[in-house]
């Protein structure tokens, strides 16, 4: 309890990072000591160990490095105290005057060189600084300069703080050795470097000079666009965003290769542009409103917005395009039916279940605003016909978040999560455990569930595993990194700055598409190859995606949440998660989803008799109910999603472009009827 109390307070993970503070602690606190005393060599072990600790730290315990810096004790201080410290031994050893002098002049030579260096390294980033970042657009044009070297650029303080590493190895050799060249050969070479690193990042600086201005930037980006009259596009912005939410974004992309008008994708935060998936679509960030009313937009005749939030009034001012609300899932949940959606001239929904969701939301939207389209990423599931069973039942255990607030709260982790999944264990089954990926971002105790789930699997994995499975997973492991880095490389994504983004974008080729498909499915199929039939796996990345997840279950246990909804698509039994044990018919009139769904009691005592639903197929009353409750919620097979999608994009922009025509014979003439 009291390790916990100190991590806690400390912001450590665990006991060993715990003792990494106790030993950076001691080290600093006898570094006085031993300097005072004096003794050398245990000088030289204590700076040693506050070195290598802080180093170590900094990597494992970044909360408590920040913690340090808001009590002043950041790392420039601490590597000042250490200086300090060796000036006083030096001087408690009686070191000539000369070495004393020559080593204050140097140290203090280094930290002015830090200085100079952190004021151009600064003022190179602000010249680097721009508007907007683009993928999938030529910019060649604007003769960007090249990124400083990661060795200049790349967390320089930490670089250069450790330049004392010579002249303090040197003087403490010197006051060992009782010989004085080791400290003036120490002093030379820090000395030297330092100048050195300075000289180099003011040769960058005349470089950062050249880069073009804003204005340029604009009418570069405008001239491509201009090029490629971009009839659609897909708005995204989220205010806390990070690759946790870009799923909202990237389960869309595929779709808008396939409609017959121009796409290009519009994101608002730079972190979202980061972690966008492959797509040869054009792409733009812009962060700042007012420049995203600097881009020629002239041609976008229809709006798609993935998700609600704040900043989508500076797209949605834009009278002369439809916007539409596509979502990023269909749900029993409130941002499925938010009352929000009433800005948006259509509502798109999967099938009349999402019809019927608006219905109950009176007076705020209409019928005729909303469109049933399907769900055109749900290509990929198969169907429980093509499933072919493994030697266990594989359970698909999907979980929702916490939601932002506790009324629209409905994870099953905090109530049963852990619970469920030891009583699955106990059933002797495989499990596939992928929380939602904001789990555990409001809530301490989601978090807590969540690591415990993720403990009991893997100490059920090491009793299970047998050493050839191991062995096959670790031996695949490196041609799994090694298409990741190949699919990361397709997706055009570059090192460096935005500026360096700017400056490497090109527009693609289709090749890279095939490849791109190709290397995903061979990832899936040598990843679920080695993981044999009886290990249960933790997903929490990007790949394995959902819907090869979906493929590999027998069923699926979750939430109220999309993740059903799409489940559904594969005609698989799936368990709906009761923890209010509300009784059967209060919660299927409540949530759609719920209509074929197996319910599972706060209890899990339903749970051996859902499982028979796999064990014995023939044993599973609600196949009926699923077929029916498919096309009430995703709509009918035919015409596919991607038609319907299409065929309603193109309709939309069709209208708007009528309007558009009609606008303006009216604009032209209420012109020449105004009196000059």
């Amino acid at each position: 309890m009291v390790i916990r109390r100190l991590c806690g307070v400390l912001r450590v993970r665990g006991a060993i990072d715990l003792l990494l503070v106790l030993l950076l602690g001691a080290g600093f606190v006898m570094l006085p000591v031993l300097a005072l005393l004096p003794s050398p060599w245990a000088f030289m072990a204590a700076a040693a160990v506050t070195y290598a600790v802080d180093e170590v730290l900094h990597e494992r315990a970044p909360s408590f490095v920040r913690r340090l810096a808001a009590l002043h004790l950041d790392r420039t201080m601490r590597f000042a105290i250490r200086t300090v410290m060796l000036l006083a031994l030096a001087s408690r050893l009686d070191a000539p005057g000369e070495v004393l002098v020559t080593a204050l002049a140097v140290f203090s030579g280094h930290y002015v060189m830090m200085m100079l260096y952190a004021a151009v390294h600064h003022a190179i980033r602000r010249r680097r600084v721009v508007p907007l970042v683009v993928r999938n657009l030529d910019l060649s044009a604007l003769r960007i300069p090249r990124q400083p070297s990661p060795v200049l650029y790349r967390r320089h303080l930490r670089k250069l703080l450790h330049l004392d590493v010579p002249a303090h190895a040197g003087l403490l050799g010197a006051l060992v050795a009782g010989t004085w060249e080791p400290a003036f050969a120490g002093f030379a070479l820090t000395a030297g470097v330092a100048v050195a690193a300075v000289l180099a990042i003011l040769a960058q600086y005349r470089k950062a000079r050249r880069m073009p201005s804003r204005d340029e930037v604009f009418a570069e980006v405008n001239r491509q666009l201009a090029g490629h009259r971009p009839q659609v596009a897909l708005y995204f912005s989220f205010a806390a965003v990070s690759r946790d939410f870009m799923y909202q974004v990237n389960m869309w992309i595929e779709t808008l290769e396939q409609l017959d008008l121009r796409p290009v994708i519009i994101l608002r935060e730079n972190a979202s542009f980061r972690h966008l998936s492959r797509t040869w679509l054009p792409v733009i960030c812009v962060p700042r409103a007012d420049d995203l009313a600097k881009l020629d937009l002239s041609d976008v005749r229809v709006v798609l917005y993935p998700g609600n939030a704040g900043k989508n009034v500076h797209m949605l001012r834009v009278a002369e395009a439809k916007h539409v609300f596509i979502g990023h899932g269909d749900s029993d949940k409130l941002a499925s039916s938010n009352r929000v959606s009433k800005v948006y001239d259509e509502i798109w929904v999967a099938g009349r279940a999402g019809r019927d969701r608006y219905r109950r939301v009176r007076h705020a939207i209409t019928d005729g605003a909303i469109v049933e389209v399907g769900r055109p990423q749900l290509s990929p599931i198969r169907l429980h016909a093509e499933h072919v069973p493994g030697p266990l039942p594989v359970v698909l255990y999907a979980p929702t978040w916490e939601g932002w607030s506790d009324d629209d709260c409905h994870t099953s982790l905090i109530p049963m999560g852990v619970s469920l999944v030891e009583k699955l264990l106990a059933e002797n089954v495989r499990i596939i455990y992928k929380p939602h990926p904001l789990t555990g971002k409001r809530s301490p105790e989601a978090a807590a569930a969540d690591k415990t789930i993720r403990t009991l699997l893997r100490a059920d994995n090491e009793r299970r595993d047998p050493a050839e499975a191991k062995a096959a997973a670790t031996a695949a492991r490196p041609r799994l990194a090694e298409i990741r880095a190949r699919l990361d490389e397709l997706a055009n994504r570059h090192g460096g700055d935005d500026a360096e983004q700017l400056r490497e974008a090109r527009v693609p080729d289709h090749i890279g598409a095939a490849e791109w498909q190709e290397l995903r499915a061979e990832w899936h199929r040598i990843f679920w190859e080695t993981q044999g039939t009886r290990r249960h796996n933790v997903i929490l990345n990007q790949l394995p995606n959902l819907y090869e997840c979906f493929n590999q279950a027998d069923i699926l246990i979750s939430d109220v949440s999309s993740v059903v909804a799409d489940f559904v698509a594969g005609l698989k039994p799936y368990a709906l998660t009761n923890a209010r044990n509300l009784p059967d018919h209060e919660f299927r009139a409540a949530y759609t989803t719920a209509g074929a769904a197996y319910l599972l009691d706060l209890e899990c005592t339903r749970l051996p008799e859902i499982l028979d639903s796999v064990r014995a197929p023939h044993a599973d009353p609600m196949a009926l109910d699923r077929r029916t409750l498919k096309e009430y919620v995703l709509g009918p097979d035919h015409p596919t999603s991607m038609e319907r999608f299409n065929s309603a994009t193109n309709a939309l922009a069709a209208k708007a472009e009528a309007e558009r025509a009609e606008a303006t014979p009216e604009a032209a003439q209420d012109l020449s009827a105004t009196p000059l």
